[in-house]
């Protein structure tokens, strides 16, 4: 047997002196052939080390994003008051409260709070020690089918009325006949809510007060919103002085915007609340045009404008509540954002203040509670047309001489069209 062959399983052989070579230790190759050396162990494989260093890298990034937005999250959801006191009075009213009809609606309470108390907001005024009402009140019914929104204004100065409510001192307010903004003097939240439930019959399912800094906030973050004026502004009480022409207004100057009564229009709270829609639409427009949703370096400072100065009931107080609200209204066309104030005139017995136009209040409540389309058009003749064929309409069904034979019955398959009442939408903006 040759020398570099071992001569049993398992025992190396001598090495090859001549060659200078190490036998093999697998398997022979073909009789009286020397197999190749072994190859000598694998260094460091620089690919392989290279692979471990861009999976670690990601991991620490997946794991820095994912902590931060946590962080963000977190903070975002501790900016929101939550109104506790608000919660415990209306469940006390429960018994006396309206049931709801359509039960896939939404029906929530937007309150602009007038308080000078809290950071940033006394400079809009003299804070006597938390006083507050409410300086702007919307209804917002958000349809079953959400494909549509209606924004309905309440007057502050409207004579509504108001029941005993409870105060924050623990003290319970009179009942009383009074203009609207006082509910919200006497008892918060809570009471404007039980004046609007008794005022429209309609279930509000949900409130949100925001402040003043809330608002100049939420604009800022939007980068301003673009208004067009026929003639120059200048209201020193809204802190106010604006050119004529296109513009486009920061948070303080918006604010003065749709709070002026002076030096703008003829002064009415009427023109102050079409303005305010106007703007809310154009704001809403710029929200929703400007990728701000889909853009999470954009969307942030909004959600932190609005969240840090928002008040709301417990069913709204989290990022997640208000991220599906705001899911549900993405899918609402701009043209059917819809803005209006309840019908309305000047008081029988003090034109300075206001009463509802009957039966269009009774009316536009019926729809908005039954989830019934309405629709609306920026001109009061249009409003006043349908109006009077509406009681075309129904004198010729009384008289019998209608298409259906005088029944007074609509004819089967043709749906009755949405009442018109004086208003916009988020589609039009500030400049048309």
């Amino acid at each position: 047997m040759d020398a570099d062959v071992t001569d049993s399983a398992g025992t190396a052989t001598e090495p090859d002196t001549e060659s200078g070579r190490q036998p093999s230790t697998g398997a022979p190759g073909l009789a009286g052939e020397d197999t190749e050396a072994a190859a000598p162990p694998a260094g460091p494989n620089p690919k392989r080390h290279w692979l471990r260093w861009v999976a670690l890298g990601t991991s620490v990034a997946i794991l820095a994003t994912a902590a931060a937005g946590w962080w963000f999250y977190r903070k975002l959801d501790g900016n929101i008051t939550t109104d506790t006191s608000a919660a415990a009075e209306l469940h006390t009213y429960e018994k006396e409260r309206p049931t709801p009809v359509a039960l896939d609606a939404q029906n929530i309470l937007l309150i602009g709070s007038d308080s000078r108390s809290g950071d940033g907001n006394g400079k809009y005024g003299r804070d006597d020690g938390g006083s507050q009402r409410s300086d702007t009140t919307i209804l917002l019914h958000l349809a079953a089918d959400r494909k549509s929104a209606t924004a309905m204004s309440l007057p502050r100065d409207l004579m509504v009325e108001i029941p005993s409510c409870a105060r924050p001192d623990g003290t319970r307010s009179q009942a009383q006949f009074a203009q609207f903004n006082w509910a919200f003097e006497a008892g918060g939240a809570a009471c404007t809510i039980r004046t609007v439930e008794k005022l429209t019959d309609i279930r509000v399912d949900h409130h949100m007060v925001v402040d003043f800094s809330g608002f100049t906030d939420m604009v800022n973050a939007v980068d301003g919103v673009e208004v067009c004026l026929d003639e120059p502004v200048k209201d020193v009480q809204a802190l106010l002085e604006l050119p004529a022409g296109r513009q486009t207004l920061d948070g303080e100057q918006a604010l003065g915007f749709v709070r002026a009564r002076h030096g703008i229009g003829d002064g009415s709270d009427t023109q102050r609340m079409d303005r305010q829609q106007r703007f809310l639409g154009a704001l809403f427009k710029k929200v929703q045009s400007n990728g701000v949703l889909l853009n999470p370096a954009r969307l942030y400072p909004v959600l932190d404008a609005a969240t840090k100065s928002l008040t709301t009931d417990p069913g709204l107080n989290s990022l997640s509540d208000l991220y599906e609200l705001a899911r549900s209204m993405q899918s609402v066309p701009m043209e059917k954002v819809q803005f209006l104030t309840v019908p309305r005139q000047p008081y029988a017995q003090d034109p300075n203040r206001d009463e509802l136009v009957q039966p269009a209040a009774k009316s536009l409540f019926e729809q908005l509670r039954e989830d019934n389309p309405v629709s609306v058009s920026p001109d009061e003749t249009d409003t006043q047309s349908q109006r009077n064929e509406e009681k075309s309409d129904d004198s010729v069904k009384n008289s019998g001489n209608g298409s259906d034979g005088g029944s007074g019955t609509p004819a089967p398959g043709s749906p009755s069209p949405a009442p018109t009442f004086q208003g916009t939408n988020a589609a039009v903006g500030m400049c048309g």
